[in-house]
Order: structure tokens, then C-alpha cells, then sequence
């Protein structure tokens, strides 16, 4: 027998909607929310537990949600009601998950790769601006996606939808600025900061060897700690009025130049 729930103020729900609306919720329960079918897809390939799947039968059959995600899960069936309070999207596919959070500590980075391309994302706070750094850094397949000092959890519901999924196809980490540019100069790993001073065109460097490009936020850039750490500050030159771009353009130039210089390998 297939659970159902029909109302709003079912306590299961109400936790279920304090983990979509609330960061605090999330790390206390150390559960998220999962929606749509193709993220929920992308999840399980990377390896999140999947705890419980919510369908609304209408727009998504048990038997298609069974496809999406084999094994030993629970199914609840609700209503259209509870789907609309627990769905973040306005056009959406009938079926969430509740998932499990992972740890993305430092310590348990695995570079696959002894000449890794990293980016590293200083203090990002718009979920967009995440999503969208995701996407590009799955597009160019980077070895790892590094947030210094993040002002948002990763499973905030604005990023897993702005990154399409991404979140969980990249292998991220967060940390402290510190914490990050001892790790880079442990490895052996070039630091490329994107800044304003002291800096040189971005495409007279080399990316061939181990590389971590640097950016951060468009309203104040990057920290003296990430320019003093660098091996190199480099700039996207700019023709127009201002001097600054979104931060997920200027570090999808750097990136594809670095993939470039690779020659995509």
C-alpha cells in the first residue's frame, strides 16, 4: 500500500515545507528537497540517498516515478494541494524526493587527476549566480568546484533549480579563504585571481599545469588575501562603460580559455 497525504497541515509536510523554505531546517534535519524528475535523476548518479519520493498522480504515475528512482524508497502520493505547497517551480513534473545532504568538507576532496582545473567562487551570495557557476563548471567538467566562505547552503531550492541539477553532478567543497589557499599551495596547484589590480591579461597564462581560477563577487571582488595568494591576478579586458561582469561570464571565459589551452582533454 502507497501512503497518501491529502492535507496541508499534515505534520510530515509541514517539516517537508520548513525544509524548502529554510536553510536552518535543512542543516538541523541534514535532509533537502529534490524536484523534478531529470534533478532527482542527476542526484542518484551522483550519489545521494534518496529517502522518500512525493508524487501528485495527476501529472506524474506511480509507475513512471518507479523509473526514476529504483530501490528500497518510500512513495507518498498527495494531493494536488500539497504538491503545489511543497513544489518551488511553476511548471513542474509532478514528483519531489527528500534526499540526504552531504558533507562537502575539504578533507574528503578526491582529485582524481594529477593536473586538476578547479574554480573557486569567493563569498557568492546570489542562489543564481551559484546555479549558474555550476552549470558552467559541469559544461567544461572541472575537477572541483571550491565555495570560500559561502553565505548560502548548496541546497538552497533557488540553486538546485538555477544549476538545472548541477549541484549534484559536480564535485564541490567549502571552506575558509585560509582554508582553501593552504589547500591550493598544499597541492601545488596555480592560483589564477580574477581582480582589477595588479593584473595582466587573462590569456597570457598558461592553464596547462594544476590551475585553480579564482573569482569573486561583482559588487566588491576578492578578498587582499586572494590577491597577495595568487601566482597571478588576471582581468577579462572590458570595451564597454563599467568594469565588471556577472560573475558566472567572467568565469566561463577563464574557464573555457583554461579548456582550451587543454585542448577539451
Amino acid at each position: 500500500m502507497i501512503k497518501q497525504i491529502s492535507s496541508t497541515q499534515n505534520s510530515y509536510i509541514k517539516e517537508l515545507v520548513l525544509l524548502k523554505e529554510k536553510s536552518r531546517a535543512r542543516k538541523k534535519s541534514g535532509l533537502f528537497l529534490i524536484e523534478g524528475a531529470r534533478e532527482i535523476a542527476l542526484a542518484l548518479k551522483g550519489g545521494y540517498e534518496i529517502e522518500t519520493i512525493l508524487f501528485y498522480p495527476e501529472l506524474m504515475s506511480k509507475q513512471d516515478v518507479e523509473q526514476v528512482c529504483k530501490g528500497s524508497v518510500s512513495f507518498i502520493e498527495v494531493s494536488k494541494d500539497v504538491y503545489q505547497k511543497l513544489a518551488h517551480r511553476d511548471t513542474t513534473e509532478g514528483v519531489l524526493a527528500v534526499a540526504k545532504i552531504k558533507e562537502h568538507i575539504l578533507e574528503s576532496v578526491i582529485l582524481k587527476t594529477e593536473n586538476p582545473l578547479i574554480l573557486v567562487a569567493e563569498a557568492p551570495e546570489k542562489p543564481g549566480n551559484i546555479g549558474a557557476l555550476l552549470r558552467t563548471a559541469d559544461a567544461a567538467h572541472v575537477d572541483l568546484v571550491i565555495i570560500a566562505n559561502p553565505k548560502t547552503d548548496l541546497y538552497n531550492p533557488n540553486i538546485i533549480r538555477s544549476s538545472v541539477g548541477c549541484v549534484f553532478t559536480n564535485q564541490i567543497a567549502t571552506g575558509s579563504t585560509c582554508e582553501i589557499i593552504t589547500f591550493l599551495k598544499d597541492k601545488q596547484i596555480h592560483i589564477y585571481c580574477a581582480a582589477l589590480q595588479a593584473s595582466v591579461n587573462y590569456h597570457t597564462q598558461d592553464y596547462t599545469k594544476p590551475t585553480a581560477l579564482v573569482v569573486g563577487t561583482e559588487a566588491t571582488g576578492l578578498s587582499q588575501e586572494w590577491r597577495d595568494a595568487a601566482t597571478q591576478n588576471i582581468i577579462i579586458p572590458m570595451q564597454g562603460e563599467i568594469d565588471s561582469m556577472n560573475v558566472s561570464v567572467a568565469a566561463g571565459i577563464l574557464i573555457f580559455e583554461a579548456k582550451r589551452q587543454r585542448n577539451f582533454k
